[in-house]
């Protein structure tokens, strides 16, 4: 079976990038003979692979007019500023003079020597040169690649599936019943009045977070840092029945969702340092009021879910849109009302997002982004430290 030439370069190229480099076929309307390829992720965020005839400078420029449109629709689709594309042009004539737009590099690929040849394209993918799959047959061609292409678009299935499915959840219902026992805790203590600076007190024994306890200046450090245990504890802590009752809904609706996710180990790494974070902030802007609840750390899980639904943002761009932003927005607004520490959940917001970031999501995650996540969450923890301990 004889294939054309540019539909053989096509099928191996596709091959390649799927197969090798994990990137993904995107739905276009309305094209022929191309195929648009996409990795979030990847050294370039789109490719498209055009097998159409391109005979002149008016053909070409209206060829990248269109490129240039298609690029705006996946920018909107995905939430993007920018995206950098690859342009693989398989029928262009060779006297081509038109420019092309600045953030698309155009190759005109007559036959896959050129490919291979290409010194900036093998810098950017080194693995081209050696796994590009070729056949004299066309009917062995087009057997074999789309027999690697369904293997591979099965197990990327499966592993979807797991993700989405999600995973056994504890921890959210241990934090929810450790915070119960400690109201409990506070009701005999208190004796069920949450005012008064009787009551205040009570609450700083059992650790309440505040500026008070933990900034004792550079040169009382070690008693400061002596005291940093709060930033944990206060967590478990409330104000009242209004304030455990609409934490642990929140806990409740919001924990087992951020666990399922990314699983517990990651789900107490990113809970316990939302609570940190926000506590942190807390104590660094407001030094003089007391901190308790879990609302910082709640907000925490909100930023992780954010992390998540940017990384899958091509299938969860309308629920970030319309439900969890909004939520989030609305909540951040509410939080300036008296009597509740905005700073907190500011902090466990930030502090969320990034330890999201530094431990990954499971069968996704990207060294590169847990690295850049460990460093800038790193970064705002010493910032926040400043804040809390030595004050500005």
């Amino acid at each position: 079976m004889n294939l054309r030439k540019e539909d053989q370069i096509l099928m191996s190229l596709v091959h390649y990038f799927v197969t090798k480099e994990n990137y993904s076929p995107i739905f276009v309307q309305g094209v022929r003979d191309e195929i648009w390829l996409e990795k979030i992720d990847g050294p370039y965020r789109v490719i498209r692979i055009n097998s159409n005839r391109i005979f002149n400078d008016e053909q070409f420029r209206f060829d990248q007019f269109r490129i240039k449109g298609i690029l705006r629709q996946i920018k909107r689709k995905t939430l993007s500023f920018s995206i950098n594309a690859l342009n693989i042009n398989l029928n262009e004539e060779p006297d081509i003079k038109a420019n092309g737009l600045k953030n698309v590099d155009n190759l005109a690929v007559n036959d896959l020597k050129d490919v291979e040849n290409n010194k900036d394209l093998l810098e950017i993918f080194p693995n081209l040169k050696d796994n590009i799959y070729t056949a004299e047959d066309g009917l062995e061609l087009i057997y074999n690649v789309t027999n690697d292409l369904n293997n591979r678009t099965a197990k990327e299935n499966a592993k979807y599936k797991r993700i989405f499915s999600g995973k056994k959840c504890w921890f959210t219902y241990f934090i929810i019943s450790l915070c119960l026992i400690m109201f409990g805790v506070e009701l005999v203590m208190l004796k069920g009045t949450f005012n008064g600076v009787g009551a205040i007190e009570k609450l700083g024994v059992l650790g309440a977070n505040s500026g008070l306890y933990l900034r004792n200046g550079f040169s009382n450090i070690l008693a400061s840092l002596a005291q940093s245990w709060r930033l944990v504890a206060y967590a478990f802590l409330h104000g009242g029945w209004t304030h455990i009752i609409m934490n642990m809904y929140s806990l409740l609706i919001i924990g087992p969702q951020t666990e399922a996710r990314y699983g517990t180990k990651r789900f107490i790494f990113i809970y316990l340092i939302s609570a940190i974070c926000g506590g942190l902030l807390s104590a660094g802007l407001n030094p003089n009021s007391m901190s308790v609840g879990a609302s910082g750390a709640i907000f925490g899980t909100l930023g992780a879910l954010v992390y998540f639904g940017m990384k899958f943002r091509l299938y969860f761009r309308d629920s970030l849109l319309t439900r969890l932003i909004p939520v989030i927005v609305v909540n951040l607004i509410l939080s300036f009302l008296p009597g509740i520490d905005a700073s907190c959940h500011i902090g466990g917001l930030i502090g969320g997002y990034l330890a999201a970031m530094a431990v990954g999501i499971p069968e996704v995650a990207n060294k590169r982004d847990n690295i850049n996540g460990g460093i800038i969450l790193t970064i705002f923890i010493l910032f926040l430290c400043y804040l809390a301990f030595i004050g500005i």
